[in-house]
């Protein structure tokens, strides 16, 4: 991944791609308004909304310079959105947050310093999950100190909201164009190339779970892996199998640790 783009190294870039989100958009951008770092700019695209996210972020963003608002013409996904995002993004950090998850105010200050200190690549931390009111419905899952490529082809520890990535270490990185698991496909990528993922042991973000989403459709998304083993990465059944049964075992454990505890 070859370095082609400029940065301003000051800026932490957060990548948001929109759609429908008029239920939620406000409370996610005022999640990242109230971070204890401000020297970021959160890139939104809009995927063609019908309802009013377009009309709320216009509306906060009046008030607010940081938050820029780009409108594609047709709706292609969140990978195409992200993608326009970030090639407008600024920031040597991006950081991705989705127009129905949240952050805690210290989430991009604490992932920033840490990656600064550790001279670090790719960072991401625990979250927590809550329903579409807001309310916690579990224990967090916990994440491997670091991961490398053939970990995540296991299994995908990674929460999309929690990751930061430093550009001029990774180089200007792009998600696949399918409707889900392209952030997954990005973490891969970008292991492949020896970067690892570092973890931030400490709970960041809230990442929501809303119904009828694509990635709440769990036999989707395990069937979606299964194509990712055979088309993606050319592998043979038994290779497919064996990394389909670690994918198993992980889901299976996660949900476990997830029902542990309510809080």
């Amino acid at each position: 991944m070859e370095q082609q783009y400029e940065y301003v190294d000051s800026i932490i870039s957060v990548i948001t791609p929109t759609y429908n989100s008029e239920q939620f958009i406000e409370e996610t951008i005022k999640s990242v308004q109230a971070q204890t770092i401000e020297n970021w700019e959160m890139v939104i695209v809009d995927d063609c909304s019908t309802d009013r996210t377009v009309e709320i972020i216009e509306s906060i963003r009046q008030h607010d310079s940081r938050i820029k608002l780009h409108k594609l013409d047709e709706n292609k996904g969140a990978g195409y959105a992200r993608n326009v995002a970030m090639d407008l993004a600024q920031g040597r950090f991006i950081a991705f947050l989705d127009s129905d998850d949240l952050w805690l105010p210290e989430k991009l200050e604490k992932q920033y310093r840490n990656m600064k200190i550790r001279d670090i690549a790719f960072s991401h931390t625990q979250y927590k999950v809550i329903d579409e009111d807001g309310h916690l419905t579990g224990a967090p899952y916990e994440i491997p100190n670091e991961l490398k490529y053939g970990d995540l082809l296991k299994f995908c520890h990674i929460g999309c909201l929690t990751v930061m990535l430093d550009r001029k270490k990774v180089g200007h990185v792009q998600m696949d164009l399918m409707r889900n698991r392209q952030d997954y496909l990005l973490w891969l990528d970008i292991t492949k190339e020896g970067f690892k993922a570092y973890a931030l042991q400490e709970v960041l973000s809230k990442y929501r779970k809303v119904s009828n989403s694509i990635s709440s459709n769990k036999l989707k998304v395990a069937k979606l892996n299964w194509r990712i083993y055979r088309e993606r990465f050319g592998m043979n059944v038994l290779q497919s199998a064996w990394y389909f049964t670690h994918y198993v075992y992980f889901y299976i454990r996660k949900m476990q640790q997830q029902r542990k505890y309510k809080i």
